[in-house]
């Protein structure tokens, strides 16, 4: 028997002095530091035994009446705040500050807390303001969140990775200047899921980070730290990352507002590495977008940043033209009659897609599809939109298996050359999704896979836009929007998100997809005692999970509640603009049959 002492592996001391430093960060400086009191501190973890432990509303009471001010209002009004001189840029920078400390120590959100860094940009912009009323663009002093993988100068891109961890950017990615330009002042950055590649934001360096309004649910990956942030009111605006559905499931999951915008519209690059560099362009390619509380907040910012995106990124694609996507409630007609649509007098239809043949729906998932289609139709003729039931395409139910091909086509080298560098072990969720020693495909079976893909979006282009053509060969259009789940079930416990094709298919035809909440999960929704349709067939093994998901015997159906049910809107390839213009028409016209009910 060796008499040696066993040593930790690598990463535990990597990690410690991390966290250490992050702590450290969180204080600095102090002037802006609030610590939650222990009595108001969740369970961690939390089990059943606790209950949901909402935690969102603790910030109302730690918080002053000007900070809680300025923490409600829409980007569009703090910003005339700031114009006007009611509030100087560094008052709203600490007021988001002291609500993204709060929101760490309540959820665990954050990775790297830049608050001095903020308030010394913050300085600088009232300094210029107070001598000539010098704008620094059209966002000046609009705070805001990144996810972790973004770089910054000076601070690290760890990606909950030892391997990683003290090793800061030299440079800022495109998306950092560009909105650093605009005015911003970015404030921190956000949790991830080790690898990037799960639905729940959980690693090894950080943590877990914990869903505000049910600890017991999952924040959603791999921008949850984002979701989370902005949900917690800790920004005005966070910016996330989607290839599978993560920006759209984190916001799901937090009850906010995502977009994933098409390649090329808001800049990618500038992020740390997962794999060797130029390996997406073989294979598919994440984007970055938007996480906010209304589409009009999305609206306001993505007008500022589309347009000038080509400036800075050269992953991005030239806008000619003014965005004009969202009719805003304070601009009442701005957009409303800019698309002419599909229908024989010019009306905008949408289709409604319920499953994509992999997995069944879920009753809540089921009835707010019926809700959203319903308020749809009776806001028909006000809106000009026109709703149609669509099969579900084939192509759909075949894309989250070229989709899961794709992404894998590099065998996972270099994340686990980074992994096995300290020692790392996988967390739990990717023990049995991530295997070491992978090899990347060779260049015949890429291109196979990609002949798959175009295959797929041939038919996409015939089943779901409902292309036809006349006796002359004249093309056109049948359908300008869908609306279809996010997921099959509600936002599910920790470490229980199934099947990703509601989000990830989207991806791999690049087309815009976005997150819209609904409603709260009411009682009535979890049909309490009432067993799932037998007669439906098993679709396959992601099917089978997701029922898990209602089978009593094996969850509790009441763990659903404090949740939220949202849709998800999509629009064709590049057509951005088309898809915040139907993000904003299911909204509408769902609080306007919500507001009429509220009145019975």
């Amino acid at each position: 028997m060796s008499t040696h002492p066993q040593t930790e592996p690598p990463w535990k001391a990597i990690a410690l002095r991390k966290q250490a430093s992050r702590i450290k960060a969180l204080h600095e400086p102090p002037s802006t530091s609030i610590t939650v009191p222990h009595h108001l501190l969740p369970h961690d973890p939390p089990t059943p035994n606790h209950g949901p432990e909402p935690v969102h509303h603790i910030p109302n009471q730690l918080l002053s009446a000007q900070d809680l001010t300025i923490t409600s209002l829409s980007i569009p009004d703090l910003l005339a705040a700031i114009r006007a001189g009611t509030y100087t840029t560094t008052s709203v920078t600490t007021a988001y500050i002291r609500r993204a400390s709060i929101a760490q120590q309540l959820t665990n959100c954050l990775t790297e807390p830049l608050f001095t860094r903020a308030l010394a940009q913050a300085a600088v912009l009232d300094r210029d303001f107070a001598n000539g009323g010098v704008l620094r663009g059209p966002l000046h002093g609009l705070p805001v969140s990144i996810k972790d993988g973004f770089n910054i100068a000076g601070y690290d891109s760890s990606i909950g990775l030892a391997s990683l961890c003290f090793k800061p950017a030299t440079a800022n990615a495109p998306l950092v200047d560009l909105l650093e330009s605009l005015g911003c002042i970015i404030i921190a950055k956000t949790n991830i899921p080790q690898t990037l590649a799960s639905l729940d934001s959980v690693n090894n360096v950080f943590g877990r980070t914990y869903n505000p309004f049910n600890r017991l649910l999952t924040a959603g990956g791999s921008s949850g730290g984002e979701g989370v942030l902005v949900a917690m009111r800790g920004s005005a605006i966070g910016f996330g990352t989607d290839i599978g559905g993560s920006i759209r499931v984190p916001a799901m999951c937090n009850g906010v507002y995502g977009v994933k915008p098409s390649v090329g519209r808001v800049p990618f690059g500038g992020q740390q590495l997962t794999g060797v560099e130029g390996m997406s362009r073989t294979s598919v390619q994440a984007v970055a977008g938007p996480i906010a509380r209304s589409m009009e907040d999305i609206e306001c910012v993505m007008r500022e940043l589309v347009p000038r995106a080509s400036l800075f990124g050269e992953d991005c694609v030239p806008w000619n033209s003014e965005w004009m996507g969202v009719p805003l409630a304070r601009d009442p007609g701005t957009a409303r009659h800019k698309f002419r649509g599909s229908g024989p007098n010019g009306e905008f239809v949408i289709g409604v897609l319920r499953s994509d043949g992999n997995c069944q729906l879920l009753p809540p998932i089921a009835r707010v599809m019926d809700e959203v289609s319903g308020a749809l139709r009776t806001a028909g003729s006000k809106m000009n939109v026109r709703v149609v039931e669509l099969p579900t395409p084939k192509a759909w139910t075949k894309a989250q298996s070229v989709m899961s091909k794709l992404m894998g086509v590099d065998g996972g080298a270099e994340m686990s050359r980074m992994l096995l560098g300290t020692e790392e072990p996988l967390v739990p969720w990717m023990s049995t999704r991530f295997k070491h020693g992978g090899k990347a495909q060779k260049l015949e079976r890429v291109a196979e896979i990609q002949a798959q893909r175009a295959q797929l979006e041939r038919e996409m282009l015939r089943d779901v836009w409902g292309v036809s053509i006349d006796e002359f060969g004249r093309k056109k259009r049948g359908v300008d929007a869908i609306i279809c789940p996010l997921a099959s079930h509600p936002v599910p416990e920790i470490e229980r998100y199934n099947a990703v094709g509601y989000t990830s298919s989207w991806v791999l035809f690049d087309y815009p997809a976005g997150c819209v909440p609904v409603r709260e999960l009411k009682e009535s929704d979890l049909e309490i005692g009432k067993p799932l349709d037998t007669s439906l067939d098993v679709l396959g093994s992601w099917d089978e999970k997701s029922r898990e998901l209602w089978d009593e015997s094996k969850t509790d159906r009441k763990v659903y509640q404090n949740s939220t049910l949202s849709v998800q809107c999509v629009t064709s390839r590049l057509e951005d603009e088309k898809l915040a213009y139907v993000m904003a028409l299911v909204d509408e016209a769902v609080k306007g049959v919500q507001a009429r009910e509220a009145k019975l």
